[in-house]
């Protein structure tokens, strides 16, 4: 067995062969590589490089034979470009070992060679990681606006009653049905219709402006009048007779300097007397059974303005749109709390241009945009009319220095678009 290769004429080394082991005899056969390169009488029409793609986890990193590509990294462009720059090097070696075999080029490809395999992975690889890093760079954009703590200025300040002001307008959200009137109670009515009613509302808020009073006893002389109305049938004469009781009472129980009936007497032209007064006021009591602590929207208003971070131009504004409203007989048909958002809504769209809803009004106001917007659109048509309207008692009033020439505001037209 040590003797030399005299003993074995047909064995030939591994050496002496390129490619490895070959059968005796295949050497006297075997022609020169030049040979073979020089019967080739064109190149293939495109090379016929095959994609290796491998998936670099840890079942095959053992396998993995090119240290410069690790394991588990990120997958960006600048990598993914390295990885298939390296393949196409790998699989063009491999399968073109000669000068003579043709490589295209992907960016000078024309209609008479279909593009290469890896090319077509290439782009697809790198427009795929572009469109990852597209939503990656969305996603931090469009980050989660956060819901800002509207009673942390208050905590020290014992009237704001931080502990349990969130109970208090569940407790008003809740009961806010019970307050309100239904939408038609006109029907039954025989002598009287919403324009009437239309008509001493507005001469209402003027009586309200002169005397100076609180704004929550306007919003409750409204709900008195209209829960009466729904229940007790009302001649046109009697009419004016309920809406002065109505806010005598709702003075009484608003204001700290409550006007006397002479007042009320005499701002309605003296057209009832003292005791014809005072009876209505015994009969409207009852009636309501003196249920006068009901929510009306001036409750919603001011705690759905502070979740609006509201400014005085923002708060001026939002009381003329809801003011508006009170004339309005349709707008029955909507909940106090309902009106209060809608009224903030369309004032932020008049004054920005552009329709925003924070999270904070959506978590305060249990409202979302989509629920607002068939109100703010019916607000935004009566501002357009109020200066041109017959009834123009809320215009007059929003058109004084005192309450910032609110009136005067561009409407937001646009919202009627939606």
């Amino acid at each position: 067995m040590g003797g030399s290769d005299e003993n074995f004429p047909g064995v030939i080394r591994p050496s002496n062969i390129q490619g490895g082991l070959m059968p005796a005899g295949a050497g006297q056969t075997r022609r020169a590589l030049g040979t073979i390169n020089k019967n080739i009488i064109a190149p293939p029409p495109y090379a016929c490089a095959v994609h290796k793609r491998g998936v670099l986890t840890e079942k095959n990193a053992a396998g993995n034979k090119n240290p410069a590509i690790p394991v588990h990294r990120p997958v960006t462009r600048k990598f993914a470009a390295q990885i298939v720059g390296n393949q196409q090097q790998q699989s063009i070696k491999e399968v073109m070992p000669s000068e003579d075999c043709l490589i295209i080029d992907a960016d000078k490809a024309t209609a008479d060679f279909d593009m290469p395999m890896f090319v077509q992975h290439t782009e697809a690889m790198l427009q795929e990681i572009d469109q990852m890093d597209a939503e990656i760079e969305m996603d931090d954009i469009n980050v989660e606006e956060p819901v800002v703590d509207i009673d942390s200025g208050d905590k020290k300040n014992p009237l704001a009653v931080v502990e349990y002001i969130d109970d208090i307008y569940a407790y008003y959200k809740k009961t806010e049905s019970l307050s309100s009137v239904p939408a038609n109670y006109m029907a039954q009515q025989f002598d009287i219709n919403e324009r009437m009613r239309g008509i001493l509302i507005d001469w209402l808020i003027e009586v309200h402006y002169k005397f100076e009073l609180m704004e929550e006893t306007l919003y409750l002389t409204v709900n008195l009048i209209d829960r009466f109305l729904a229940v007790q049938p009302v001649v046109r004469k009697k009419l004016q007779l309920v809406g002065v009781t109505a806010m005598l009472l709702a003075c009484k129980y608003e204001e700290v300097s409550v006007p006397v009936v002479e007042d009320l007497v005499l701002i309605s032209d003296k057209a009832y007397s003292r005791n014809e007064v005072l009876d209505m006021e015994k009969l409207m009591i009852n009636t309501l059974q003196f249920n006068l602590s009901v929510p009306t929207p001036y409750v919603f208003m001011i705690r759905f303005l502070k979740a609006a971070q509201s400014y005085k131009k923002l708060e001026l504004l939002s009381f003329f749109m809801i003011e508006l409203c009170l004339v309005e007989y349709e707008m029955l048909r909507f909940p106090p709390s309902l009106l209060a958002a809608a009224a903030i809504f369309a004032a932020q769209c008049t004054i920005r241009g552009s329709k925003q809803w924070t999270k904070t009004c959506e978590k305060h106001t249990n409202y979302i945009e989509d629920e607002l917007l068939d109100c703010a659109k019916l607000m935004v048509c009566f501002h357009q009319k109020a200066r041109t309207g017959k009834l123009t008692g809320v215009h007059k009033k929003y058109s004084t220095y005192k309450y910032g020439y609110a009136a005067k505001a561009e409407p937001a037209a646009f919202l009627l678009e939606y």
